[in-house]
């Protein structure tokens, strides 16, 4: 039965004797229910706005989110249903790990009923016995203060009319009658006092905490975070930044003194490997090597996507796995409220958006657009002018990663422009990546995004130079991968690109190609500041021989060919 209002669904958990819930993940009845409890977020996660939902932790994972109100169910009135449903190995871990929370916790309330029956025997026993004994002393002091008095006569002696009237009043009632303020009226420090929660809510939003990473106090720093997803949104000011990095996925508060950033924590929604998706109609153009891993992880968490490639073939795996099909750029655009595009160049981005057909053509007010190509500066404001100008949004996401962190999810996403489209976009960067940056105003994400290549690819150059060179002077081309993976530089993508070159194998994970525009685009990058950039010249020199010798559609390890012939 699920319940319509936050009322309603407070008496629920109430009657249920708990706040252990069941959620169904996604849009109603798409996905199966899964178990989890209402914990307190963290300080700096901010509640959804004109949404009625509560944050829960999701059990058998280290996953949380803001769920709405009707998405939650009591677990113990579904329960049943659920395990019916679900009859997954995580799941039944899950409900197992509910279970050995229910367990915990009624031994912790046995023990706790247990304790404070103890103690309470013992303050009855401690009280009976003070009771006792002070009577036998007043008994006594009253034997000796009578002696004392008929000994000295004063026992008939009347006090003082102030002694008398003192006397007749109680401690606290001297205190009112000495206060200046008038009866009835607060203390000036009423009004900030807490009124204590009700045992019902203390239950609720601090009894189940214990289990959950979130500190539970708003004044302590934020000490460990979900590791799925990361919104890093910065604006660029001449401020000293304040940042959050995802160290040992861990979120960590650490100041800097920058000229950049002001950052706020993540707003994750990741649900057992899911997220809740955005109601909006999503389009996508471009099913490249990174496309086709972002659009199968946008359907795959419950998005409504319509696809575009300029090889219609490449669309019909997407089809199948329920995406719509667009005929042109033009078309998806006009029918889809959120357009992502992601091609190879400036080139094939301008004729995108400027071409017969093209987004442009479907862009009306309100149609937002986003571009995923790694580009220029120059050509991104170009296109960000013009989408703006028919009434459209734009914001420029580039993405840094491989085939495979694409197929993962894991990509990491660097944004620039429409601060309003970026947050509409949340849902979809946390199906696509594990982070996101908002850059501030259009370009920023282009200018980092070349710089984050021209490191990665000036980095791939030097390993194929090592490897070569250890081949040459006779030494071990495994052993240097072997000191090296011990040592600082120690990488995943330093051992899958050595492991590449030793096994021959160029299968493209990122094109070579690629790689060598990005680099050519850095450097004209650092021209246009006159500023030097001599290890991604002599880099660049390295792709394009590796070019000539016909490796452009390898992956970009294959450099390494460069050195040999």
């Amino acid at each position: 039965m699920v319940k319509d209002t936050a009322a309603d669904w407070t008496r629920t958990s109430r009657a249920a004797g708990s706040c252990l819930i069941c959620v169904a993940k996604g849009k109603l009845g798409r996905y199966p229910p899964w178990p989890g409890k209402i914990v307190n977020p963290p300080k700096d996660l901010k509640k959804p706005r004109g949404k009625k939902c509560f944050f829960v932790k999701f059990f058998g994972t280290e996953d949380h989110a803001w769920i709405k109100v009707e998405q939650l169910k009591p677990y113990h009135l579904h329960k049943e249903e659920m395990i019916k449903i679900n009859k997954g190995k995580r799941f039944q871990q899950a409900v197992d790990a509910v279970e050995e929370f229910l367990r915990k916790a009624k031994g912790k309330d046995q023990a706790s009923s247990h304790n404070s029956t103890e103690e309470k025997n013992r303050r009855n026993s401690s009280e009976e016995r003070g009771k006792q004994s002070a009577s036998e002393e007043k008994r006594k002091a009253g034997l000796s203060e009578g002696k004392l008095k008929k000994a000295t006569g004063e026992g008939k002696k009347r006090v003082s009319s102030v002694s008398s009237d003192r006397g007749s009043k109680s401690p606290l009632k001297r205190a009112q009658d000495q206060s200046p303020r008038k009866r009835g009226r607060p203390p000036k420090d009423e009004k900030d006092l807490t009124i204590p929660e009700s045992s019902t809510v203390k239950k609720v939003m601090t009894g189940t905490v214990a289990g959950f990473k979130w500190p539970p106090s708003v004044g302590e720093p934020v000490k460990d975070s979900d590791p799925h997803f990361h919104h890093f949104l910065l604006s660029q000011t001449e401020k000293p930044a304040v940042c959050y990095q995802a160290i040992t996925k861990k979120l960590k508060v650490c100041e800097e003194e920058t000229g950049s950033t002001s950052i706020q924590a993540a707003d994750s929604t990741a649900v057992n490997g899911s997220i809740t998706p955005t109601d909006k109609k999503i389009g996508f153009l471009g099913l490249g090597l990174m496309g086709s891993g972002i659009v199968s992880n946008l359907l795959k968490m419950g998005h409504t996507v319509t696809v575009w490639n300029r090889t219609a073939e490449k669309c019909d795996l997407f089809i199948q796995e329920g995406a719509r099909l667009g005929r042109t750029p033009a078309e998806v655009v006009s029918t889809c409220d959120i357009t992502f595009a992601c091609v190879s160049d400036p080139k094939a981005a301008k004729d995108l958006v400027l071409g017969p057909s093209g987004v442009l053509q479907g862009i009306r007010p309100g149609k937002c657009y986003v571009d995923m190509s790694t580009v220029d500066a120059d050509t991104v404001t170009e296109l960000a002018q013009v989408i703006v100008s028919r009434g459209g949004r734009f914001l420029e996401a580039p993405v840094s990663g491989n085939q495979q962190l694409s197929n993962d999810g894991m990509l990491v996403i660097l944004a620039a422009g429409d601060r309003g489209l970026y947050e509409d976009c949340s849902s979809c960067f946390q199906a696509m990546g594990k982070t996101s940056f908002f850059l501030g105003e259009v370009g920023n994400a282009a200018k980092m995004m070349l710089i984050v290549n021209m490191v990665q690819g000036s980095f791939m150059a030097t390993i194929a130079e090592g490897l070569t060179l250890a081949q040459v002077t006779g030494q071990s081309q495994q052993t240097l991968l072997d000191i090296l993976n011990q040592g600082q530089l120690a990488s995943i993508f330093l051992d899958q690109k050595c492991q590449n070159i030793l096994q021959g194998n160029f299968k493209p994970d990122f094109y070579l190609k690629y790689i060598q525009k990005d680099l050519r685009l850095a450097i004209a990058l650092g021209d246009s500041v006159n500023h030097p950039t001599p290890m991604a010249a002599a880099a660049n020199e390295v792709y394009k021989r590796a070019k000539a010798l016909d490796q452009s559609d390898n992956d970009m390890s294959a450099v390494y060919r460069a050195y040999i012939h």
